[in-house]
C-alpha cells in the first residue's frame, strides 16, 4: 500500500465509522478508532461456519479466527490492554499461589513415597522416578526463592530488575537435572553389562507399585490445575511442564519395573535408561527455550504487529514509522521504536509525544522497557547497529 493511500484512509466521517461498526457489532456505543477499516475484514460466526463446511475449510476457518482476534487486539485501546492484563493478573494471583504451594507440598510427600518404592523394590526404573521427585522439590524451592528474590533486588545494583533471575534459575536447575540422570544411565548400563543370569527376575513388590501409582494420580491432578494457569505465570508454566513430564515418567516406571519382575530382568534397567534419557531431552528443550529468552529472541509476530499499529495510529504528528523492534530480555520484552516527525516540529512537542508513546507502550502486558527515538528522515542507517 502506498503512503498516499494510507494517508487517504486515515480520515473517515463519523457516520461512516458508525455504519461499519453497526455492520460488525450491531451497536454504536464506544466506537473504536479504525482508520484502515480493519473491521470490514472481520468474519462473523456464520461466515466462519460456512467456511468450515467447505472442503478442507477447517484450516482456513482457523486462519480467519486468528485474524479476527488480531483485529480485535489492534483496535483495542492501550488502556483496555492494560486493564485486562491487570485484571487477569489479579484474578490469577490466588490460583497461582495455590498452584505453587500445592506443588511444593505434594512433591515433598510424593518424594518420600517414591524413594520408599525404589528402595523397597530395588528397582532402577523406580529409582529414576524417585530421583526425579527429589529434584521436583528442588525446582519448587528454587523457583519460589528466586521469585521472592527478584521482587526485592536493589535497583541501584540491578537497574534492569530481577525478571531474568527465574530464567537463569530454570537453566541451572535443568543442567543439574540432566547431570543426575546421566548417573542413572551409567548405573543402569553397568547393571545390564554385569548381569549374568538371564533367569534371575527382580522380586515383585506390590506396595511400591501402589505408592508410585498414587503419585501418578496426584501428578495428574496438579497437571490439570496448572494447565489452566500456565499462561499467567512463568513459575506455573515450569511446574506444569514438570508435572507433564512426571506423568509419563511414573507411568513408564511402573510398567518397566513390573516387567522387570514378571517378564525379563533387563526391562527394569532398560526402563531406567529410557526414563533418564527422556528427562534429559525434556529439560534440554526447556533449557534451549530459556537460553533463547536470554539471548534476545524476537517477540511473537502478533506482538510486533500490535506495536506497529499502535505506534502508527498514535498521533497525526507521526509521519512514518522507521523501525519497530521487540525482543526478549528474560521472560518480558524490550521494545525499540523509531518514529519520524516533521523537521520543523518543536523540540518540546517531539519530546512530549514520544514520552507519552513510550509510557503507553511500557504499560502493555509483558513489556518491561520501551525506547522511542524521534527522527526527521529515514535515509540513515538503523540506530544502535555497529558497522561490520
Amino acid at each position: 500500500m502506498t503512503e498516499t493511500a494510507v494517508q487517504d484512509q486515515k480520515y473517515h466521517p463519523k457516520d461512516d465509522i458508525e455504519a461499519q461498526f453497526e455492520r460488525t457489532s450491531g451497536s454504536t456505543n464506544e466506537i473504536p478508532a479504525d482508520p484502515f477499516r480493519f473491521r470490514n475484514a472481520v468474519k462473523t460466526s456464520s461466515e466462519l461456519d460456512d467456511i468450515r463446511r467447505r472442503r478442507k475449510g477447517r484450516r482456513l476457518a482457523k486462519y480467519h479466527a486468528r485474524q479476527n482476534n488480531l483485529i480485535d487486539s489492534l483496535l483495542k485501546s492501550m488502556e483496555d490492554h492494560t486493564s485486562e492484563a491487570r485484571d487477569e493478573e489479579e484474578a490469577a494471583r490466588l490460583p497461582v499461589k495455590i498452584a505453587v504451594w500445592a506443588s511444593l507440598i505434594a512433591n515433598f510427600s510424593l518424594c518420600v513415597l517414591q524413594m520408599y518404592a525404589a528402595i523397597s523394590a530395588l528397582s532402577l526404573s523406580l529409582l529414576a522416578t524417585g530421583i526425579d521427585s527429589i529434584f521436583d522439590i528442588g525446582s519448587n524451592l528454587l523457583l519460589f526463592w528466586l521469585h521472592k528474590k527478584a521482587e526485592k533486588l536493589d535497583e541501584n545494583k540491578w537497574p534492569v530488575g530481577g525478571a531474568r533471575l527465574e530464567t537463569i534459575g530454570n537453566i541451572v536447575y535443568g543442567v543439574s537435572m540432566g547431570s543426575v540422570n546421566l548417573v542413572v544411565i551409567v548405573e543402569s548400563a553397568r547393571g545390564l553389562i554385569t548381569h549374568n543370569d538371564d533367569k534371575d527376575l527382580n522380586e515383585f513388590h506390590l506396595p511400591s507399585i501402589i505408592a508410585v501409582a498414587s503419585a501418578l494420580f496426584v501428578k495428574l491432578l496438579l497437571f490439570l490445575y496448572c494447565y489452566s494457569l500456565r499462561k499467567n505465570s512463568s513459575q506455573v508454566r515450569v511446574l506444569w511442564e514438570d508435572h507433564r513430564n512426571d506423568l509419563w515418567i511414573n507411568t513408564f516406571g511402573i510398567l518397566m519395573s513390573t516387567g522387570g519382575s514378571q517378564l525379563r530382568w533387563y526391562l527394569d534397567p532398560m526402563g531406567a535408561i529410557i526414563i533418564a534419557l527422556g528427562v534429559i531431552v525434556a529439560w534440554f528443550r526447556t533449557i534451549y527455550g530459556q537460553f533463547e529468552l536470554l539471548a534476545g529472541k524476537a517477540a511473537p509476530h502478533d506482538v510486533q504487529q500490535l506495536l506497529i499499529y499502535k505506534s502508527m495510529t498514535y498521533s497525526e504528528e507521526i509521519e512514518k514509522i522507521d523501525t519497530v523492534r521487540a525482543y526478549h530480555s528474560g521472560p518480558d520484552y524490550f521494545v525499540e521504536i523509531d518514529i519520524v516527525m516533521d523537521a520543523k516540529t518543536p523540540l518540546w512537542k517531539a519530546h512530549d509525544l514520544s514520552q507519552r508513546l513510550q509510557d503507553q507502550i511500557e504499560v502493555l502486558p509483558n513489556v518491561e522497557r520501551a525506547f522511542v527515538h524521534v527522527d526527521y528522515e529515514t535515509t540513515h542507517i538503523p540506530e544502535h547497529r555497529k558497522p561490520h
